[in-house]
């Protein structure tokens, strides 16, 4: 079984003074700006590295939501957040890490066994496994 979803982006002009949108197939993103400051100089708006963001913590969020069921858990909430560095490098620039933030809400649930399914989580997501970085957890049960 596979699926095939996608994202476009159109870039008009240089890499500083240039400016581009970003969409995706759903519609969800349509034609979001960015731009070398929005990136790199703290201007607001949207950037890849916010992307991969939120792609990653919804990819967790689900995937520590079936490692929990299979574990007999249902969690009334899961709230990922996904830092991603961007740092520069030897030829460039590189995502060098990941940190994974989430706070789930599960009522009786057992510490050591909702570590356990996050670390999993975090290990089988299939957005964390397109990464060459480094990617930590810190994973948090709500009471």
């Amino acid at each position: 079984m596979s699926f095939h979803k996608s994202g476009s982006a159109v870039w008009q002009g240089g890499l500083k003074d240039g400016k581009g949108t970003v969409s995706t197939q759903s519609g969800a993103i349509q034609d979001a700006p960015y731009s070398f400051a929005k990136r790199f100089e703290g201007e607001a708006g949207s950037n890849p590295e916010e992307l991969i963001g939120a792609a990653h913590a919804s990819c967790y969020s689900m995937a520590l939501s079936l490692i929990l069921g299979e574990a007999g858990m249902t969690a009334e909430r899961i709230a990922t957040e996904a830092k991603v560095s961007l740092e520069e490098v030897e030829g460039g620039f590189a995502i060098s890490a990941i940190h994974l933030d989430t706070v789930a809400k599960i009522p009786g649930a057992d510490e050591a066994a909702f570590q356990d399914a996050a670390d999993q989580a975090k290990e089988g997501c299939p957005v964390s496994k397109l990464f060459n970085a480094e990617i930590s957890l810190s994973a948090k049960l709500e009471n």
